[in-house]
């Protein structure tokens, strides 16, 4: 199994993923909407200074921007700003904090350099990692797995070889859920289109938001969605009929990772370094604390969006993701050959794009197991 980063291994809990669809659209797919989601400056803050380590050691910057999504996918920077365990890492450097609707309007953030560290999914950081040339970021540590669902309507799908013939949403063309659904209906030999989506199944992109809708007026039969759209659809009727983790190794695949403008790595690896040692000391105590920990993100998620999750679409959202330190760089790779497989893009270079190195010394001096970038980067 691959490690989380946590001390607490035994027991690491699942949390899960309020995600927002992730947008894969590497160079090929830059006209699907690349950029159309706009980061929410409003919402940008600074943490209180309360909470600084006193006599902490004065880093090389007097502040890190960091960015990341208002949902559960996002849990580290959400419970981990909230305890205050980046703030005493980073001591006297402040933290601005500012949230984004998707992936792409973050990685326009980071470029702008508007944002030094970000929270992201691997489709986005992708994206902006080839569009780059390999020069814009690194991913530099993991933060979250799993969180993805097959939910469908019980009356119509009742196995999974009723899929076949069936109308399944996923939130956007060429984003991390259709192409793992593209994959699946390849992997039991049907024939799907990838661009119109039709076929042996009709692929519905659908967005998230009105995808309970659609589900409850009779649109689409299922969906292949992230958390809590999955649990919206079970408060619908719909039911679990597919875990996307029991189709990987080890039941993981990235959702989350931290990504760093390489301007402000070269330039600040000690203040990088304190952010990841924030990440590694929250993801343990979120694996120790889940409940306490639960409750923290759902707090944020009120005061970042005005509205809570309720109960019912929390508790089950939660326990589909987990936190870790490491970035599953084996599985991000074989989505990326996903997509190249389902015809959506050409094959990427994805050698450099990871630089684990400061997550490592931070792992080693602790004594846990160091994490492998899967010869993609620095290690």
């Amino acid at each position: 199994m691959p490690r989380t980063g946590s001390r607490i291994r035994p027991h690491r809990r699942r949390l899960t993923a309020a995600a927002v669809a992730l947008p894969i659209l590497f160079g090929a797919l830059a006209a699907c909407g690349y950029g159309s989601d706009k980061s929410d400056d409003a919402k940008a803050s600074t943490a209180p200074a309360a909470t600084t380590a006193a006599g902490a050691k004065k880093l090389s910057a007097d502040q890190v921007r960091i960015g990341f999504f208002p949902n559960l996918t996002h849990a580290t920077p959400l419970v981990g700003l909230k305890e205050g365990f980046f703030q005493q890492e980073l001591g006297g450097t402040t933290i601005k904090q500012a949230t984004f609707n998707a992936g792409p309007a973050e990685i326009e953030a980071l470029n702008a350099g508007s944002i030094d560290i970000g929270w992201i999914g691997p489709s986005p950081a992708i994206n902006g990692y080839t569009k780059s040339d390999g020069k814009s970021l690194r991913i530099i540590s993991g933060s979250a797995s799993g969180g993805v669902k097959l939910v469908v309507n019980p009356k119509k799908i009742k196995t999974l070889a009723d899929v076949k013939g069936k109308k399944i949403a996923t939130p956007q063309l060429g984003n991390t859920q259709d192409v793992a659904l593209l994959n699946w209906i390849k992997s039991r030999g049907w024939k799907v289109d990838a661009q119109s989506g039709k076929g042996d199944v009709s692929v519905i992109r659908t967005d998230n938001s009105i995808t309970p809708q659609a589900y409850k007026n009779g649109s689409i039969d299922g969906a292949w969605v992230p958390e809590p759209t999955a649990s919206k659809l079970v408060d619908e009727g719909a039911k679990v009929l597919l875990d996307e983790s029991t189709l990987w190794p080890n039941k993981q695949f990235v959702i989350t990772n931290v990504i760093v403008s390489q301007k402000f790595l070269t330039a600040h690896p000690d203040v990088v370094e304190a952010v990841l040692r924030g990440s590694v000391k929250t993801n343990a105590w979120i694996n120790a604390n889940p409940e306490k920990a639960k409750a923290d993100a759902n707090a944020q998620l009120k005061a970042l969006t005005q509205k809570a999750l309720p109960a019912s679409q929390l508790d089950p959202a939660w326990q589909s993701i987990k936190v870790l330190d490491d970035p599953l760089a084996s599985t991000a790779k074989a989505e990326a050959e996903h997509a190249v497989a389902a015809g959506l893009l050409k094959s990427p270079r994805l050698d450099g794009i990871y630089d684990l190195r400061l997550l490592n010394k931070v792992l080693a001096e602790q004594g846990d197991p160091t994490v492998s970038a899967a010869g993609l980067g620095e290690q």
